[in-house]
């Protein structure tokens, strides 16, 4: 009997450490990442030249708004400071032109913003997948098994912004 029961414990034994065996190198196969797609966006120089490439585009147009809404504004405080000495049809003449002016300045402004908000998207998207051809780059070479871009905690230990800013920057060049 106690033959057999120093058998059953050793088959026991072996047992449990095959089944734990396999676990233990499966925790140690599976390789996880962090990229964090905001630092790429902020840091990174096809993001910077991206930025400045719009910067650049829409400066002009930017410009041309504020001076027409500066303009628009001290028409609007010449008119409140002369409405009560003007004739009852010229205030109404000039308040109507006022708000077209308004409105048109209004119209122009969204425009920009849409403009501007499109050509950002582009300009961001084009940025994204070079990233994400560099992520997996890395991913690949230092064999990981998931590299995730949104995350509620990470570990400091599994963020790769850096090695694939390092990246991104040298392949932009």
């Amino acid at each position: 009997m106690k033959t057999f029961s120093r058998h059953f414990s050793l088959a026991v034994l072996l047992g449990s450490m095959a089944l734990a065996a396999p676990l233990a190198v499966h925790a140690e196969e599976f390789k996880a990442g962090f990229v964090n797609t905001d630092r790429l966006f902020r840091e990174a120089n096809a993001a910077k030249a991206a930025q400045s490439k719009l910067e650049q585009e829409f400066s002009k147009r930017e410009k041309e708004l504020v001076d027409m809404g500066n303009t628009l504004k001290s028409a609007s405080e010449k008119f409140e400071r002369d409405a009560p000495t003007m004739a009852e049809s010229q205030r109404q003449t000039r308040q109507r032109q006022l708000v077209d002016q308004d409105r048109e300045f209004q119209r122009k402004r969204r425009e920009f913003q849409e403009d501007l908000s499109a050509r950002k998207n582009e300009e961001l998207a084009q940025v994204l997948e070079r990233a994400n051809k560099v992520v997996k780059q890395v991913a690949e070479q230092e064999k990981y098994d998931v590299i995730l871009q949104e995350a509620v905690y990470i570990n400091p230990k599994h963020d790769i912004t850096d090695k694939v800013l390092k990246a991104l920057n040298a392949g932009a060049k």
